[in-house]
C-alpha cells in the first residue's frame, strides 16, 4: 500500500521504517531535512519536502508529531496535509494530543471527503523500536478495520475505544497510570537505600508480588543506577499531564496525585533533567536526602 508518515522523531522514525519492512511504499516528511534524508539512506523510501506533497498519493497517511499546535502546523495551510491528500484517504494520527484537536480535525476532514482517526500509542522508544506498541483508538469502525491490519507492523495491539476522541481521551488514562505507579517505585527504592538495603535484590523479592509492574521490571535497576536516559523524556511527560489534567477539570475528575507528580516532575525539570525518562522521580527524592 501507498502510505505516508510526517514526523520522524524518536517514535515516528522507528515505525516508518517498520512499514517499510512490511513491504509499503512509504514517503515520509520531517521538519529537519537532514532526518528525512538518514531516514531514506536506512530504509531505502522516499521524503517530500511539504507534508502536503508527502501525502498525495497515499491511500493511509500516519501522523506522529509533538503537540497540538504541530499536529495543527502540518495538517492546515497551503503545504499542509488537508490540501494535498486526496478524497477516501485514512489519516491516522499517532501524536498524543488533547481529544478537542482531534475532533476538530475530525470534522474539517470529513468535508474533503477524508476520515481521520485518533491513535495515540504507548510502549515509548523501546516499543517503537521493536515494533511492539499498543494503539488507542478513536474513531469510525470502518476506518479503524482499514488501519489496524497497516498498523500491526508497529504494534502488538491495538483497539477502537469508542468515537474520535476516544483514543486520546485513553492516552489520559495510561498516562495517569504511569504516573502514580513511576512516584510509588521512586519512593520505594528511596525509602530502601535510606534504610541500607540491597535495592535491586528488594525489588527482585516484591516484584514477584502485588507490588510487580512494567515500570517495576524494566525501570528499577537503572533507577538505583542513578541513570535517566531510558525512555520517554520528563517534559513530553509534562505536556501529556498536563493535557489530562485540563480534561479532567472540564469533566470534573479529581486527579490530586496526578496534580501532585506533575509538580514533582516540574522539580526534576529544575534539577535539568527536561530530557530524562520519566523515572527521574527518583533524582528528586535522593537530592532532597543528600
Amino acid at each position: 500500500m501507498k502510505v505516508s508518515f510526517i514526523g520522524l522523531g524518536v517514535m515516528g522514525y522507528p515505525m516508518a521504517g517498520h512499514l517499510v519492512k512490511a513491504g509499503h511504499q512509504v514517503t515520509v516528511y520531517n521538519r529537519t531535512l537532514a532526518k528525512a534524508e538518514k531516514w531514506r539512506t536506512e530504509f531505502n523510501g522516499n521524503f517530500a519536502n511539504t507534508p502536503k506533497e508527502a501525502v498525495q498519493d497515499s491511500e493511509i497517511v500516519f501522523v506522529c508529531v509533538g503537540n497540538d499546535d504541530d499536529l495543527r502546523q502540518v495538517m492546515y495551510g497551503e503545504t499542509g496535509i488537508l490540501a494535498g491528500v486526496k478524497s477516501n484517504t485514512l489519516i491516522v494520527d499517532h501524536t498524543t494530543t488533547s481529544a478537542d484537536v482531534a475532533r476538530e480535525i475530525y470534522a474539517k476532514a470529513k468535508q474533503q471527503n477524508v476520515s481521520f482517526i485518533d491513535a495515540p500509542v504507548s510502549g515509548g522508544q523501546a516499543g517503537a523500536e521493536n515494533g511492539v506498541l499498543t494503539v488507542m483508538v478513536g474513531g469510525d469502525l470502518a476506518d479503524y478495520e482499514k488501519a489496524e491490519p497497516i498498523m500491526s507492523a508497529f504494534a502488538k495491539f491495538s483497539k477502537r475505544l469508542g468515537e474520535v476522541g476516544a483514543g486520546q481521551l485513553t492516552k489520559m488514562v495510561n498516562q495517569i497510570c504511569i504516573a502514580g505507579v513511576v512516584q510509588g517505585l521512586a519512593e520505594g527504592l528511596h525509602f530502601a537505600r535510606s534504610a541500607g538495603l540491597d535495592g535491586p535484590e528488594v525489588i527482585e523479592t516484591i516484584s514477584k508480588g502485588a507490588a510487580g509492574s512494567w515500570q517495576m521490571e524494566n525501570r528499577n535497576q537503572t533507577m538505583w543506577q542513578g541513570e535517566y536516559e531510558h525512555g520517554f523524556a520528563i517534559d513530553w511527560m509534562r505536556k501529556d499531564l498536563g493535557i489530562a489534567l485540563d480534561e479532567a477539570r472540564r469533566n470534573g475528575s479529581h486527579l490530586s496525585l496526578t496534580a501532585l507528580v506533575d509538580q514533582f516532575y516540574s522539580e526534576v525539570q529544575a534539577l535539568g533533567g527536561n530530557r530524562w525518562d520519566t523515572s527521574g522521580l527518583l533524582a528528586r527524592l535522593e537530592k532532597n536526602r543528600k
